[in-house]
């Protein structure tokens, strides 16, 4: 079975490049429109609203209303939505709004003051609500009513969408019916990624819970607006300094009306702002310009031959002589490591010597017994493997003279009566006479620190072999 985390992400591969204008850092902000969309009796729901408002630690009350719980929400619509507004007209910087369908359908001004504004409304589902023990179905049904009420409020179907509180089938479901430019239900990195799913290729822009104000709302967060504004000054200055180094990354801001929205907290928005545009090379933006940025810049690679997607028979075929005649391997890696992460060659290399080295030692010398002698009998007989007969040619093994023959010869048979193994070296870069050097000081090793080295000669082997694949898939 196939382990459906992706844990390597860029990694040591961070791309190089400048965002729009030769920017190296693109700040987004994200006002998140939920009020009129909470859990409420007055629209359906079995209780009250609990998360994120003033009142931390809420109950919901079961076949009641919170009056309390309304009044922080209605709050955030009456007056926290507009203060920010403002905020944003008068800076100049646009926008991407999260908007729960329902709370958009029950703010046609707001809506208005939106669109007019010139800011992107992403679907941010049909309901405020938790969608954690949602069916697959019913999550579906929600999903479908979302998108259809949302166009219908704001005239135009999203090209955006972050659920927020999801369920394990969510992205599923907006990778397989939703059609949209970009998708947000991820914090997995300051990037945009493409997900693989069923033969496509989705964009992730992936957002944010750390530099967000919901820290206000949560037991361990921010309690006053000047560490909001330090997280956030803090956050920008490293994201600053790698972009000015050649690695630019995305900063995501998550704002929510009735939270951001107080005075006492807004203040932190503006000094922010202030701060950045002291900068130059800042390149402010809604998600779906990240989103269209990236798709022309980093499009999807469009190779079927990822290991990860590959069938079983597929797999084996392409990996079995990676660890020379030892199929196995190629085998057992498939069965239980099944990963995104294969999908690079030092990736499944980890993986494939993480099976070679939980073999028993019988198994591994086996392993080590199907190597060839190098410029030995099988060479001369032209009965190597394909792997092998380039990696010795690429040694010059091939052309040795009689001297050096004879020497290979003399040193493979005693290697053999010491050892009970080929002697193995990965021989990429080395000449002959450097070769048997290296068989003569190893004829002096222990048995036990000889078959550690030729384990791990295999290792390197197998990943010169990996990346001569790689390259051709």
């Amino acid at each position: 079975m196939k382990y459906p985390r992706d844990l390597t992400g860029y990694g040591e591969n961070k791309p190089k490049f400048l965002w729009p204008n030769k920017s190296v850092i693109a700040v987004q902000f994200v006002i998140n429109y939920e009020e009129g969309g909470e859990n409420n009796i007055l629209h359906g729901d079995e209780g009250s609203e609990a998360f994120l408002s003033e009142i931390i630690g809420a109950e919901s009350w079961k076949g009641q209303r919170h009056w309390n719980m309304e009044s922080i929400y209605e709050y955030g619509a009456r007056v926290g939505f507009w203060r920010l507004k403002d905020v944003f007209k008068n800076a100049k910087i646009p926008v991407t709004v999260y908007g729960v369908a329902e709370a958009l359908a029950r703010s046609p001004l707001q809506v208005r003051a939106m669109i007019d504004s010139g800011w992107e409304i992403a679907s941010h589902g049909l309901k405020w609500i938790d969608y954690r023990d949602f069916s697959l179905k019913k999550e579906k049904e929600f999903f479908d009513k979302a998108l259809k009420l949302h166009e219908a409020t704001t005239g135009a179907k999203p090209k955006g969408w972050y659920l927020g509180r999801c369920s394990s089938n969510t992205i599923k479901i907006a990778c397989e019916y939703g059609n949209f430019d970009y998708i947000s239900d991820s914090y997995a990195d300051e990037l945009p990624y493409w997900h693989h799913h069923k033969g496509t290729e989705n964009l992730i822009v992936p957002y944010t819970l750390d530099a967000n104000d919901m820290r206000f709302a949560t037991s361990q967060g921010f309690n006053s607006g000047s560490q909001f504004y330090d997280y956030l000054k803090d956050t920008f200055d490293c994201l600053y300094y790698e972009g000015k180094i050649g690695y630019p990354k995305m900063m995501s801001i998550g704002l929510h009306c009735r939270l951001a929205g107080r005075p006492g907290r807004v203040q932190a928005i503006k000094k922010f702002i202030e701060y950045t545009q002291k900068h130059n090379k800042v390149w402010y933006a809604k998600r779906i310009d990240i989103a269209k940025f990236w798709k022309k810049t980093f499009p999807p690679s469009l190779s079927n031959n990822r290991p990860s997607e590959m069938t079983k028979l597929q797999f084996t075929k392409t990996f079995q002589n990676v660890f020379e005649h030892s199929k196995w391997i190629a085998t057992k890696t498939f069965e239980k490591n099944l990963s995104e992460q294969m999908n690079s060659a030092s990736g499944l290399h980890q993986f494939m010597c993480t099976n070679f080295r939980l073999a028993n030692r019988r198994t591994k010398l086996d392993t080590l017994l199907a190597h060839p002698d190098l410029a030995g009998k099988l060479a001369e007989e032209n009965k190597l493997t394909k792997e092998s007969k380039l990696e010795q040619k690429s040694a010059g093994l091939n052309c040795l003279s009689d001297r050096q023959k004879k020497e290979f010869l003399n040193l493979n048979k005693s290697y053999r009566k010491n050892f009970g193994f080929p002697f193995i070296l990965a021989v990429k870069n080395k000449n002959p006479e450097e070769i048997l050097a290296n068989i003569k000081i190893r004829q002096n090793s222990s048995l036990a620190i000889e078959f550690e080295t030729a384990c791990r000669e295999v290792e390197k082997i197998a990943l010169l072999r990996l990346k001569e694949i790689f390259g051709k898939l």
